[in-house]
């Protein structure tokens, strides 16, 4: 009983006693520090990031803006991993846990996942060539695997694309095989406008040849005068003519909409008859009589 009581006193002592609160409060003031400066750490190392591209694109060896963005969010995340391993290591250390050990067994435990994560390092692999070959950057409209939209970020595993209605696809990179990139290169917008029959279609084209001309002036996306092409096809109630216009990357949506607009108010002008479906009706009576 006496060696009971005598250990419960030494417990009550211990708990109760500077000793073991001093440790504590010094441990959880280390945490504390730890977490402030890794915050820190990270924070500074982002805006220094930020700099260093924003120079480079003054430097002699430029990169596009595409790539810059890529890039600053692959190193500030890249960053933001190695600061909370790190950190999280650290932290170990002050509840005086044996940090060889555990790494030792969780390099002997990755290696055994490793195996079994074939997909994981298919990914990976397939986001550095992403990155390295320049594929696609942040901010590029691309079409992959089922999905179009805008690129949002770009990581080693995965990348996030935003498609123009909301919706954020994340997908594994070892999925992306095959990708349509329409940020590259000018796009080409293509409209088709429909004359009548009736109407004079020398007329037709020297008012829209005319038109096209004025164009440049009002929208700025456009990079040279529109070609009219002339006849595309015949249609059952009208002429088809068509219409291309080298714009921007991605801004051939918006001057189509702009040239049919243009197109509709200059022929109304002009008093040229845009076609509509027509039905001719018979009677069987009338035509035996």
């Amino acid at each position: 009983m006496e060696d009971a009581k005598n250990k419960v006193d030494e417990a009550t002592d211990y708990i109760l006693g500077p000793d073991l609160w001093i440790t504590v409060g010094l441990g959880a003031l280390k945490i504390f520090f730890i977490l402030v400066i890794s915050f820190l750490v990270i924070r500074v190392g982002r805006r220094l990031i930020t700099k260093f591209f924003a120079n480079r694109t003054k430097g002699p060896f430029k990169i596009s803006q595409r790539r810059e963005s890529t890039l600053s969010k692959l190193v500030a995340n890249a960053l933001s991993y190695v600061v909370y391993f790190i950190a999280f290591i650290m932290i170990l250390e002050t509840f005086t846990l044996e940090i060889g050990a555990l790494l030792a067994g969780a390099g002997v435990a990755g290696l055994a996942i490793g195996f079994g994560a074939q997909n994981l390092v298919r990914d990976i692999i397939s986001g550095f060539f992403i990155i390295f070959e320049d594929q696609f950057s942040v901010g590029d409209y691309i079409r992959t695997s089922g999905v179009e939209g805008f690129v949002e970020e770009v990581g080693l595993r995965t990348c996030k694309v935003k498609a123009w209605t909301g919706e954020v696809h994340i997908l594994p990179n070892g999925n992306v095989t095959q990708v349509t990139n329409y940020s590259i290169h000018n796009s080409i917008a293509v409209v088709d406008v429909s004359v009548a029959y009736e109407e004079d279609i020398e007329k037709a084209e020297r008012v829209i040849a005319d038109l096209l001309e004025e164009l440049p002036e009002r929208y700025p996306s456009m990079l040279d005068v529109p070609q009219l092409l002339g006849v595309q096809s015949l249609g059952a109630s009208d002429v088809v003519m068509r219409i291309i216009s080298e714009t921007v990357p991605m801004e051939h949506w918006i001057i189509a909409r702009m040239i049919r607009k243009e197109v509709k108010n200059r022929l109304d002008a002009e008093g040229i008859e845009i076609p509509f479906p027509r039905m001719v009706m018979y009677s069987r009576q009338d035509q035996e009589a």
